[in-house]
């Protein structure tokens, strides 16, 4: 069964290409059954969910990608990433080459610096151009990076060439909405929210936030984790990447595309789940 028409696609960031609002992760899909995880992926495809993404630090998850898409890679909108200790010009290039070889494809539609490390962002920016003139990558871009990180790599790389920052967002973790989001959405820059349903801390469904999604999910048919996807998704600059090992999660996932929250919707979860005040230091797994 393909139905590709409920999940919706957004501009990705400066790239001029789109890619689905809710798409895959891939953080420890290695540790199980290598067939099914791969048939999850697939599964996402045929649904629409065309972003895979993945890493060097990810173990194995490339190979599994490398089969998911096997005869599909057209697609994908296929993203990895480089260690910051592999981020010099000579290493970055490297480690891109070395995903490309387990992946089984030729490009990347985006590579990115996982996070910041001690490799001036000067050597990691030179490595990404000569990448993208080679064709092997489409567009790069960063992950765990907070406002100040992303104006200084804007010093480094200029206006239009960062695609994207991948951070941790989820309803008990809204740090990004006080700073990294606001300069995002300045820079027309896309965010891409890793680990939607936190580290096994999901909301318990009889804690009062708990409560609220259920209330709202009930009111459409829907479950607390599509609320939750729908909510974390609602401005225009945010993907989301949650993980799934089965078909089945899989396309639980892809139905929270179809879900559009009213404004008293958003604003019941807003209080359940409070913001908080900006942390000094940004959140990340």
């Amino acid at each position: 069964m393909t139905d590709k028409t409920a999940m919706p696609t957004r501009l990705f960031g400066p790239t001029g290409r789109t890619t689905s609002v809710i798409g895959q992760g891939t953080w420890y899909i290695d540790h199980g059954d290598h067939g099914a995880a791969a048939a999850a992926l697939r599964r996402g495809l045929d649904l629409g969910m065309t972003h895979i993404d993945t890493a060097e630090m990810y173990g194995d998850a490339e190979l599994v990608i490398a089969d998911a898409i096997e005869g599909r890679r057209d697609e994908a909108f296929l993203v990895s990433k480089v260690l910051p200790s592999n981020a010099s010009r000579r290493g970055t290039i490297t480690a891109c080459e070395r995903s490309l070889k387990r992946l089984r494809t030729e490009q990347l539609d985006c590579y990115l610096l996982h996070w910041r490390g001690s490799y001036p962002f000067e050597e990691t920016v030179a490595a990404f151009d000569e990448l993208m003139t080679a064709g092997k990558i489409l567009s790069w871009g960063v992950s765990n990076f907070d406002a100040s990180d992303l104006a200084e790599m804007h010093e480094v790389a200029g206006e239009g060439a960062i695609a994207c920052n991948q951070v941790l967002y989820h309803l008990n973790e809204r740090a990004i909405e006080h700073s990294v989001i606001p300069w995002c959405e300045k820079h027309n820059v896309a965010v891409v929210a890793y680990s939607p349903f936190g580290h096994n801390e999901f909301p318990n469904p009889r804690s009062e936030g708990g409560r609220v999604l259920q209330q709202i999910a009930d009111k459409y048919g829907a479950s607390p984790r599509q609320v939750a996807l729908a909510f974390l998704t609602r401005r225009p600059a945010v993907f989301t990447i949650p993980k799934s090992s089965t078909a089945q999660h899989t396309e639980q996932n892809a139905k929270a595309g179809a879900l559009a929250l009213s404004k008293d919707d958003i604003a019941a979860i807003d209080a359940a789940f409070p913001r908080g005040r900006e942390p000094r230091n940004l959140p990340m797994l």
